[in-house]
């Protein structure tokens, strides 16, 4: 019967819409990843990051990425972790900063609303988003925290629709489990 709601109320058409916008920005970090490796050894760039950087500041940066729209990739962070002596260990505290950056945009998302020209302009400009996100507002959580979409921009979403905190923990949770499924694949690459 979800299977048909789902249907019923194009959530399927409507994932893969965005999907497919997506698609294009896959293809060229894909293409640049690709191009990089035919110049540079991608383990020796990742270990230059590594001691040129300190660790607290690539996971600050990684955190201010996750909690702000999610603009660096995290399986950027995921593959530089491989390269450290602990990788499980970062592995772990990169998938908890994920997490509460995607909280954090839940917050921010809530907080903006309470802003009355901003509630005015998402109520007006992007009013069919919203009620789409009302409607399948867990499930939109879920594949924020599993697929390759901004976690950030899911969670941020919630907010601005007063989606249950409790919720968006329990749903955002999952985003442990992207972060160790896509470790066992990239670890095994490089």
């Amino acid at each position: 019967m979800l299977h048909q709601y789902y249907s019923y109320t194009g959530f399927y058409s409507y994932i893969w819409n965005n999907i497919k916008k997506s698609i294009p920005f896959a293809l060229i970090v894909i293409l640049f990843l690709y191009s990089l490796s035919q110049f540079v050894e991608i383990n020796t760039l990742l270990s230059h990051i590594t001691n040129s950087f300190s660790i607290f500041g690539i996971m600050f940066t990684f955190f201010i990425s996750e909690a702000f729209l999610g603009i660096l990739p995290p399986e950027f962070f995921i593959a530089w972790s491989a390269t450290l002596p602990n990788q499980w260990l970062y592995l772990g505290f990169l998938s908890v900063l994920s997490y509460f950056g995607g909280l954090l945009s839940y917050v921010i998302g809530a907080m903006i609303t309470k802003i009355p020209a901003v509630d005015t302009w998402l109520q007006s400009k992007i009013k069919s988003q919203l009620e789409k996100i009302k409607k399948w507002g867990g499930l939109l959580i879920v594949v924020g925290a599993l697929l390759p979409l901004p976690f950030s921009i899911s969670c941020m979403a919630a907010g601005i629709i007063k989606f249950p905190f409790k919720s968006v923990m329990i749903y955002g949770s999952l985003r442990f489990l992207r972060f160790f499924v896509y470790a066992l694949i990239i670890f095994n690459v490089i």
